[in-house]
């Protein structure tokens, strides 16, 4: 007969089932695959929201519960400290390069700060706003979301309550930057739709916020947009009206190209009929801007500007090939990927209460953008430090797709070993990569690996065990400066907790071992330890995520 066993000699400290908490802890929660794991603080769960937003849902959690989880946090949030959301939002949102691919999360939170804050917060929120909501369509998701939070219901439907302070800072939107840059702002975009597709007009929003004029110059703007200033009037003080008046007079794709090549008139004044003109995006084609190229690619291609073997196809590889004007123009490797992979989609819808927009790809302007990826390496310092870099190679890997622009750039996995490419290349050949599920596999992922191949790759599909990279770097003694795991935290199937095999290996290989935690959704927990200040937490398509972890791996 078995000899019984003491229950109380399972409990260890060094090595606890990942289905059972760490003994002695009280910050960590059941993950949606039954695993124990850290819950991320309420600061680093808003923070995830705002660069990752909700949108998708994950393999375990519906976009409904994820959305609604993240919301009760954000307000939570607001009620303990509303003026540090505003500053955490307006980070983000003003970050170069960007941290957040959508602006939408930040403009959410910007508008429950102003709904539910206190007295400070409203103030910190009314100076962020000029910051946060730079463009008429940024002003209108803004406003739409804060009649939802704290409007009043009509026989119409919802109506704002537009109460002294937040009249002020819809002013400033009208004030901030001079009067010209104002209108470059206005000529761009008079009238959009809110999230829930009612129509935003500034010229209702100047009557609501009354700004006051600094100036004659900008008393003339503001007469032009409630309609009591006429054009001719307006552009006599105004270069922006007067460019974009002229803008608007054009008929013909002739005109337009004229306008845009002799006056230097920006193409975003251009009538909508113009932009529906192949010739005059052939023209656009040499004069727009490197970031204005890249986001366009798909437009041109679906209006019939760039076809296959055509001159503007020729110009445009040219362009985009040219490595002094993509380092000129600061084009990271992200952004180049990014393009590459919304191109190659083939689709986009940035509102889901629209159509979506469909295109064929051309094949010469693929290979361009990957060259252009290539080349945009040439900027990217390496840390000079030894990286292993584990990608989450589990089946709840797969589902989904991440979201860029309203265009599927592919599932979480996929996107992960983009991410490890990324970082091999630019560590040149300190970095291996390897697979995680509840074993370890090798990865493809080389310095060398083309794009283009991630995208018929498959996780291994099994559970997932992510305390594996650090107990197998420890079973091969390999002594790294800095593990960088992508992954969705949704691990379960490890006889002992990550953090328990970091400690291991650390003991044992590299005291020093610094670790990155790049999750690819918003669930609200972690396998970073977060009392470990050799541990950080990362969330999403972050173009500036190679320069994290070279800053974190370097300290």
């Amino acid at each position: 007969m078995a000899r019984n066993r003491d229950p109380l000699a399972g409990v260890s400290a060094l090595a606890t089932p990942q289905t059972q908490p760490l003994p002695g802890r009280t910050d960590q929660v059941r993950n949606a695959a039954g695993g124990f794991v850290f819950e991320k603080d309420l600061w680093q769960r808003v923070e995830d929201f705002l660069i990752l937003g909700t949108t998708g849902g994950t393999y375990y959690v519906s976009q409904e519960q994820l959305t609604a989880g993240n919301a009760a946090a954000l307000f939570e949030a607001i009620a303990e400290d509303g003026p540090r959301v505003v500053e955490l939002l307006t980070g983000i949102s003003t970050a170069r390069p960007p941290r957040a691919p959508k602006q939408r999360p930040a403009l959410f939170a910007l508008a429950a700060a102003y709904a539910r804050g206190d007295a400070a917060t409203r103030q910190a929120a009314k100076l962020a706003l000029p910051k946060v909501a730079r463009t008429t369509d940024h002003l209108a998701s803004f406003f739409g979301y804060y009649k939802n939070l704290a409007g009043k219901p009509t026989a119409r439907g919802t109506a704002p309550v537009t109460g002294r302070s937040l009249r002020t800072a819809l002013a400033s939107w009208f004030s901030t930057g001079s009067p010209d840059d104002v209108a470059f702002k206005v000529c761009k975009a008079r009238r959009r739709r809110t999230p829930q597709g009612e129509t935003f007009d500034l010229r209702d929003v100047l009557r609501i916020a009354h700004p006051k004029a600094d100036g004659p110059q900008r008393a003339r703007l503001f007469g032009w947009i409630a309609g009591n200033v006429s054009d001719e009037q307006a552009r006599e003080t105004l270069e922006s009206v007067d460019r974009f008046l002229t803008a608007k007079a054009v008929t013909t794709a002739r005109e337009a190209i004229q306008v845009v090549t002799e006056r230097k008139v920006p193409w975003e004044f251009l009538p909508d009929a113009m932009l529906r003109e192949p010739k005059v995006w052939d023209a656009l084609v040499d004069t727009i801007g490197m970031t204005a190229l890249l986001r366009n690619l798909a437009r041109m291609t679906r209006i019939g500007t760039l076809t296959p073997a055509s001159e503007a196809t020729r110009r445009a590889v040219a362009r985009l090939t040219d490595r002094d004007a993509l380092l000129r123009a600061r084009i990271h490797p992200m952004d180049a990927f990014l393009a590459l992979r919304v191109y190659g989609s083939g689709r986009a819808q940035p509102n889901p209460r629209a159509d979506a927009h469909t295109w064929a790809p051309v094949p010469a302007i693929r290979d361009a953008l990957e060259e252009t990826y290539e080349l945009a390496f040439g900027a990217v310092e390496p840390t000079g430090r030894r990286l292993l870099v584990a990608v989450d190679s589990s089946a709840s890997m797969s589902w989904g797709g991440v979201m860029v622009g309203g265009s599927p750039i592919g599932a979480p996995y996929k996107v992960g070993c983009a991410m490890a490419v990324m970082l091999a290349r630019i560590e040149k050949g300190n970095v291996h990569v390897i697979d995680v599920d509840t074993s370890v596999h090798a990865s493809k992922v080389t310095p060398r690996t083309n794009l283009r191949e991630i995208g018929s790759w498959q996780p291994s599909g099994g559970g997932t065990d992510l305390s594996l990279p650090f107990r197998w770097a420890r079973e091969q003694r390999m002594a790294v400066d800095g593990i960088v795991v992508f992954t969705d935290n949704e691990t379960w199937a490890g006889r002992a907790h990550p953090s328990q095999e970091l400690g291991a290996y650390r003991r044992t290989v590299a005291a020093d071992a610094r670790v990155v935690v790049a999750a690819m959704t918003a669930v609200g927990h972690s396998i970073g330890d977060p009392g470990d200040e050799g541990v950080l937490n990362v969330a999403g398509l972050d173009a500036s995520l190679p320069m994290v972890v070279n800053g974190f791996v370097r300290a």
